[in-house]
Protein backbone atom coordinates (compact mmCIF):
# COMPACT_ATOMS: atom_id res chain seq x y z
CA UNK A 1 0.00 0.00 0.00
CA UNK A 2 1.41 3.30 -1.17
CA UNK A 3 0.06 6.62 -0.03
CA UNK A 4 2.93 8.78 -1.34
CA UNK A 5 1.52 11.83 -2.66
CA UNK A 6 2.61 10.91 -6.23
CA UNK A 7 0.93 7.85 -6.13
CA UNK A 8 1.25 7.68 -10.66
CA UNK A 9 4.85 7.86 -10.24
CA UNK A 10 4.90 4.92 -7.75
CA UNK A 11 6.24 2.91 -11.07
CA UNK A 12 9.74 5.08 -11.22
CA UNK A 13 12.26 4.28 -8.88
CA UNK A 14 12.75 7.97 -8.12
CA UNK A 15 11.66 11.35 -10.27
CA UNK A 16 12.77 14.57 -9.96
CA UNK A 17 11.39 18.11 -11.12
CA UNK A 18 13.88 20.45 -11.95
CA UNK A 19 12.68 24.46 -11.76
CA UNK A 20 15.16 26.71 -13.50
CA UNK A 21 13.29 29.73 -11.55
CA UNK A 22 14.80 28.76 -7.90
CA UNK A 23 17.26 25.63 -9.01
CA UNK A 24 15.37 23.49 -6.65
CA UNK A 25 15.23 19.95 -7.45
CA UNK A 26 13.44 17.05 -5.96
CA UNK A 27 14.08 13.15 -5.77
CA UNK A 28 11.15 10.66 -4.57
CA UNK A 29 12.27 7.04 -4.32
CA UNK A 30 10.25 4.72 -2.27
CA UNK A 31 11.80 2.32 0.69
CA UNK A 32 9.80 -0.27 0.19
CA UNK A 33 10.36 -2.40 3.27
CA UNK A 34 8.31 0.83 5.13
CA UNK A 35 5.17 0.40 3.25
CA UNK A 36 2.74 -0.81 5.89
CA UNK A 37 0.24 -3.45 5.41
CA UNK A 38 -3.57 -3.06 5.59
CA UNK A 39 -4.41 -3.20 9.35
CA UNK A 40 -8.24 -2.10 9.00
CA UNK A 41 -9.34 -5.37 9.74
CA UNK A 42 -7.08 -6.16 12.64
CA UNK A 43 -8.41 -2.30 13.68
CA UNK A 44 -11.77 -3.66 13.10
CA UNK A 45 -11.43 -6.63 14.72
CA UNK A 46 -9.64 -5.54 17.50
CA UNK A 47 -12.05 -2.87 18.65
CA UNK A 48 -14.94 -5.04 18.27
CA UNK A 49 -13.69 -8.19 20.28
CA UNK A 50 -12.29 -5.17 23.01
CA UNK A 51 -15.93 -3.62 23.30
CA UNK A 52 -17.19 -6.18 24.19
CA UNK A 53 -14.96 -7.39 26.62
CA UNK A 54 -14.92 -4.62 28.40
CA UNK A 55 -18.67 -4.80 28.82
CA UNK A 56 -18.28 -8.38 30.05
CA UNK A 57 -15.54 -7.22 32.52
CA UNK A 58 -17.06 -4.76 34.26
CA UNK A 59 -20.01 -6.53 34.87
CA UNK A 60 -18.39 -9.12 36.54
CA UNK A 61 -16.39 -6.57 38.18
CA UNK A 62 -19.66 -5.46 40.28
CA UNK A 63 -20.45 -8.82 40.74
CA UNK A 64 -17.25 -10.18 41.78
CA UNK A 65 -17.18 -7.06 44.26
CA UNK A 66 -13.57 -7.02 42.36
CA UNK A 67 -11.89 -3.29 41.66
CA UNK A 68 -9.16 -5.44 40.02
CA UNK A 69 -11.55 -6.27 37.12
CA UNK A 70 -12.75 -2.97 37.50
CA UNK A 71 -9.73 -1.41 36.67
CA UNK A 72 -8.81 -3.98 34.45
CA UNK A 73 -11.77 -2.95 32.20
CA UNK A 74 -11.33 0.69 32.48
CA UNK A 75 -7.62 0.02 31.08
CA UNK A 76 -9.40 -2.05 28.00
CA UNK A 77 -11.75 0.70 27.63
CA UNK A 78 -8.78 3.15 27.25
CA UNK A 79 -7.33 0.41 24.40
CA UNK A 80 -10.24 0.63 22.95
CA UNK A 81 -10.31 4.31 22.63
CA UNK A 82 -6.16 4.13 21.68
CA UNK A 83 -7.10 1.70 18.86
CA UNK A 84 -9.78 3.63 17.51
CA UNK A 85 -7.51 6.70 17.60
CA UNK A 86 -4.55 4.51 15.77
CA UNK A 87 -7.40 3.13 13.03
CA UNK A 88 -8.98 7.17 12.25
CA UNK A 89 -5.08 8.36 11.66
CA UNK A 90 -4.03 5.14 9.89
CA UNK A 91 -6.97 5.99 7.55
CA UNK A 92 -6.48 9.62 7.74
CA UNK A 93 -2.94 8.86 6.25
CA UNK A 94 -4.50 7.56 2.74
CA UNK A 95 -5.52 10.90 2.36
CA UNK A 96 -4.30 12.89 -0.74
CA UNK A 97 -2.61 16.24 -0.39
CA UNK A 98 -4.70 19.51 -0.52
CA UNK A 99 -3.16 23.25 -1.32
CA UNK A 100 -3.32 23.80 2.30
CA UNK A 101 -2.29 19.89 3.73
CA UNK A 102 0.58 19.58 1.56
CA UNK A 103 1.67 16.40 3.14
CA UNK A 104 -2.00 15.31 3.41
CA UNK A 105 -2.53 14.13 6.81
CA UNK A 106 0.39 11.60 7.50
CA UNK A 107 1.11 13.68 10.65
CA UNK A 108 -1.73 12.12 12.26
CA UNK A 109 -0.42 9.20 12.96
CA UNK A 110 2.43 10.86 15.29
CA UNK A 111 -0.27 12.55 17.12
CA UNK A 112 -2.29 8.98 17.35
CA UNK A 113 1.11 7.64 18.69
CA UNK A 114 1.63 9.91 20.73
CA UNK A 115 -2.07 10.01 22.13
CA UNK A 116 -1.99 6.63 22.66
CA UNK A 117 1.38 6.44 25.28
CA UNK A 118 -0.22 9.53 27.26
CA UNK A 119 -3.44 7.59 27.49
CA UNK A 120 -1.67 4.75 28.76
CA UNK A 121 0.18 6.01 30.93
CA UNK A 122 -2.38 7.86 32.73
CA UNK A 123 -4.64 4.92 32.56
CA UNK A 124 -1.81 2.86 34.58
CA UNK A 125 -1.79 5.82 36.42
CA UNK A 126 -5.23 5.88 37.75
CA UNK A 127 -5.02 1.59 38.48
CA UNK A 128 -1.67 2.32 40.42
CA UNK A 129 -3.88 4.95 42.58
CA UNK A 130 -6.39 2.60 43.46
CA UNK A 131 -3.84 -0.24 44.38
CA UNK A 132 -2.06 2.19 46.76
CA UNK A 133 -5.56 3.25 48.22
CA UNK A 134 -6.70 -0.45 48.17
CA UNK A 135 -3.11 -1.28 50.25
CA UNK A 136 -4.99 0.19 53.10
CA UNK A 137 -8.19 -0.60 52.56
CA UNK A 138 -8.56 -4.19 51.67
CA UNK A 139 -11.96 -5.12 50.08
CA UNK A 140 -13.54 -8.48 50.18
CA UNK A 141 -13.36 -10.18 46.44
CA UNK A 142 -15.15 -13.39 44.61
CA UNK A 143 -11.58 -14.52 43.61
CA UNK A 144 -12.70 -17.40 41.71
CA UNK A 145 -14.67 -15.19 39.72
CA UNK A 146 -11.80 -12.84 39.36
CA UNK A 147 -9.84 -15.42 37.66
CA UNK A 148 -11.97 -16.68 35.11
CA UNK A 149 -12.73 -13.29 33.80
CA UNK A 150 -9.61 -12.39 33.80
CA UNK A 151 -8.53 -15.68 31.55
CA UNK A 152 -11.19 -14.71 29.24
CA UNK A 153 -9.41 -11.52 29.09
CA UNK A 154 -5.44 -12.74 28.22
CA UNK A 155 -7.19 -14.80 24.92
CA UNK A 156 -8.50 -11.75 23.79
CA UNK A 157 -6.07 -9.48 24.18
CA UNK A 158 -3.40 -12.05 23.25
CA UNK A 159 -5.08 -12.86 20.16
CA UNK A 160 -5.54 -9.11 19.71
CA UNK A 161 -1.96 -8.35 20.39
CA UNK A 162 -0.81 -10.98 17.66
CA UNK A 163 -2.56 -9.22 14.81
CA UNK A 164 -0.71 -6.53 15.41
CA UNK A 165 2.65 -7.76 15.66
CA UNK A 166 3.83 -7.88 12.20
CA UNK A 167 3.56 -4.33 11.93
CA UNK A 168 5.13 -3.30 15.28
CA UNK A 169 8.99 -3.08 13.27
CA UNK A 170 7.74 -0.78 10.42
CA UNK A 171 5.85 1.67 12.39
CA UNK A 172 5.32 2.58 15.66
CA UNK A 173 1.71 3.36 15.31
CA UNK A 174 1.40 0.23 15.51
CA UNK A 175 4.12 -1.02 17.81
CA UNK A 176 1.72 1.53 20.17
CA UNK A 177 -1.38 -0.90 19.33
CA UNK A 178 0.41 -4.38 20.01
CA UNK A 179 1.85 -3.09 23.14
CA UNK A 180 -1.20 -1.78 24.36
CA UNK A 181 -2.99 -5.26 23.81
CA UNK A 182 0.19 -7.34 25.30
CA UNK A 183 0.21 -5.14 28.02
CA UNK A 184 -3.25 -5.78 28.38
CA UNK A 185 -2.70 -9.46 28.50
CA UNK A 186 -0.14 -9.12 31.29
CA UNK A 187 -2.95 -7.05 33.35
CA UNK A 188 -4.79 -9.87 32.74
CA UNK A 189 -2.46 -12.71 33.85
CA UNK A 190 -1.50 -10.69 36.52
CA UNK A 191 -5.56 -10.12 37.51
CA UNK A 192 -6.10 -14.43 37.15
CA UNK A 193 -3.21 -14.70 39.52
CA UNK A 194 -4.30 -12.55 41.96
CA UNK A 195 -7.73 -14.18 42.18
CA UNK A 196 -6.49 -17.49 42.18
CA UNK A 197 -4.56 -16.41 45.11
CA UNK A 198 -7.50 -14.74 46.99
CA UNK A 199 -9.27 -17.66 46.29
CA UNK A 200 -7.21 -20.01 48.19
CA UNK A 201 -5.56 -17.49 50.95
CA UNK A 202 -7.50 -15.06 51.29
CA UNK A 203 -4.74 -12.47 51.24
CA UNK A 204 -6.48 -9.55 50.12
CA UNK A 205 -3.64 -7.28 50.30
CA UNK A 206 -2.00 -9.40 46.82
CA UNK A 207 -4.22 -7.87 44.65
CA UNK A 208 -3.23 -4.29 44.87
CA UNK A 209 0.43 -5.37 45.41
CA UNK A 210 0.49 -7.53 42.11
CA UNK A 211 -1.54 -4.31 40.38
CA UNK A 212 1.39 -2.18 41.22
CA UNK A 213 3.90 -4.20 39.81
CA UNK A 214 1.90 -4.79 36.81
CA UNK A 215 1.72 -1.04 36.20
CA UNK A 216 5.57 -0.60 36.94
CA UNK A 217 6.15 -3.16 33.84
CA UNK A 218 3.53 -1.68 31.83
CA UNK A 219 5.30 1.84 32.45
CA UNK A 220 8.88 1.10 31.67
CA UNK A 221 7.33 -0.70 28.45
CA UNK A 222 5.26 2.40 26.95
CA UNK A 223 8.19 4.89 27.85
CA UNK A 224 10.07 3.90 24.89
CA UNK A 225 7.06 4.72 22.84
CA UNK A 226 5.77 8.59 24.28
CA UNK A 227 9.96 9.36 23.91
CA UNK A 228 9.62 8.54 20.11
CA UNK A 229 6.26 9.45 19.33
CA UNK A 230 7.15 12.83 21.37
CA UNK A 231 10.14 13.18 18.85
CA UNK A 232 8.81 12.29 15.78
CA UNK A 233 5.95 15.74 16.68
CA UNK A 234 9.29 18.11 17.18
CA UNK A 235 10.53 16.41 13.53
CA UNK A 236 13.38 14.45 15.35
CA UNK A 237 15.61 12.79 13.09
CA UNK A 238 14.09 8.95 13.38
CA UNK A 239 16.06 7.20 15.57
CA UNK A 240 16.82 4.07 13.01
CA UNK A 241 18.59 7.01 10.83
CA UNK A 242 22.05 7.80 11.73
CA UNK A 243 22.11 11.45 10.21
CA UNK A 244 26.05 11.51 10.22
CA UNK A 245 26.26 8.96 7.88
CA UNK A 246 23.65 10.52 5.49
CA UNK A 247 25.66 13.67 5.90
CA UNK A 248 28.82 11.33 4.97
CA UNK A 249 26.97 9.93 1.84
CA UNK A 250 26.15 12.88 0.43
CA UNK A 251 29.71 14.91 0.98
CA UNK A 252 31.07 11.75 -0.97
CA UNK A 253 28.85 12.09 -3.91
CA UNK A 254 31.09 13.39 -6.91
CA UNK A 255 31.27 16.99 -7.75
CA UNK A 256 29.85 17.59 -4.03
CA UNK A 257 32.62 20.43 -2.51
CA UNK A 258 29.76 21.45 0.48
CA UNK A 259 27.08 20.43 2.27
CA UNK A 260 24.37 22.73 4.35
CA UNK A 261 21.31 22.99 5.62
CA UNK A 262 20.66 19.10 5.43
CA UNK A 263 17.20 18.14 7.59
CA UNK A 264 15.65 14.61 7.90
CA UNK A 265 12.04 14.33 9.39
CA UNK A 266 9.45 12.14 9.97
CA UNK A 267 6.74 12.82 7.78
CA UNK A 268 3.95 10.45 9.47
CA UNK A 269 5.40 7.32 11.21
CA UNK A 270 6.61 5.61 8.47
CA UNK A 271 7.46 8.31 5.53
CA UNK A 272 10.62 10.17 6.13
CA UNK A 273 11.85 13.43 4.02
CA UNK A 274 14.86 14.77 3.58
CA UNK A 275 16.31 18.54 2.43
CA UNK A 276 19.70 19.75 1.59
CA UNK A 277 21.86 22.33 -0.25
CA UNK A 278 24.64 20.61 -2.21
CA UNK A 279 27.19 23.04 -3.06
CA UNK A 280 28.87 21.51 -6.53
CA UNK A 281 30.80 23.68 -8.49
CA UNK A 282 31.86 21.98 -10.99
CA UNK A 283 28.00 22.95 -12.32
CA UNK A 284 24.25 21.13 -11.99
CA UNK A 285 25.04 17.29 -11.94
CA UNK A 286 21.96 16.34 -14.26
CA UNK A 287 18.43 14.59 -13.95
CA UNK A 288 20.41 10.99 -13.51
CA UNK A 289 22.29 12.45 -10.69
CA UNK A 290 19.22 12.96 -8.68
CA UNK A 291 17.29 10.44 -9.75
CA UNK A 292 20.14 7.84 -8.58
CA UNK A 293 20.52 9.86 -5.41
CA UNK A 294 16.60 9.54 -5.02
CA UNK A 295 16.65 5.37 -5.28
CA UNK A 296 20.34 5.18 -2.79
CA UNK A 297 18.73 7.78 -0.62
CA UNK A 298 15.62 5.24 -0.35
CA UNK A 299 17.43 1.80 -0.41
CA UNK A 300 20.05 3.11 2.06
CA UNK A 301 18.13 5.02 4.48
CA UNK A 302 14.84 4.82 4.08
CA UNK A 303 14.53 8.12 3.05
CA UNK A 304 11.31 8.41 0.70
CA UNK A 305 11.25 12.24 0.30
CA UNK A 306 14.11 13.96 -0.63
CA UNK A 307 14.58 17.46 -2.00
CA UNK A 308 17.63 18.53 -2.63
CA UNK A 309 18.96 22.35 -4.04
CA UNK A 310 22.36 22.79 -5.91
CA UNK A 311 24.42 26.18 -5.80
CA UNK A 312 27.06 26.01 -8.30
CA UNK A 313 28.87 29.47 -6.81
CA UNK A 314 29.31 29.25 -3.50
CA UNK A 315 30.84 33.21 -3.01
CA UNK A 316 27.36 34.63 -2.61
CA UNK A 317 27.41 32.71 1.01
CA UNK A 318 23.63 30.67 1.72
CA UNK A 319 21.99 32.53 3.94
CA UNK A 320 20.47 28.81 5.78
CA UNK A 321 24.60 27.78 5.56
CA UNK A 322 25.96 28.08 9.42
CA UNK A 323 24.80 24.86 10.80
CA UNK A 324 23.05 27.16 13.85
CA UNK A 325 20.34 28.66 11.27
CA UNK A 326 17.19 27.21 10.47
Amino acid sequence: MHDHAHDHHDHHDGHDHDHHDHDHHHGHGHAHVHAPKNFGRAFAIGIGLNSAFVLIEAAFGFFANSMSLLADAGHNLGDVLGLAVAWVASELVKRAPSARFTYGFRGSSILAALFNAVFLLVAVGAIAWEAIWRLGEPQPVAGAVVMWVAAAGIVVNGFTAWLFASGGKDDINLRGAFLHMASDALVSAGVVAVGAAIALTGALWLDPVVSLIISGLIIWGTWRLLVESLSMSLAAVPPRIDPAKVREFLCAKPGVAALHDLHIWPMSTTHVALTCHLVMPTGHPGDAFLHELAQELAEKFGIDHPTVQIEIDPSPACALAPDEVV
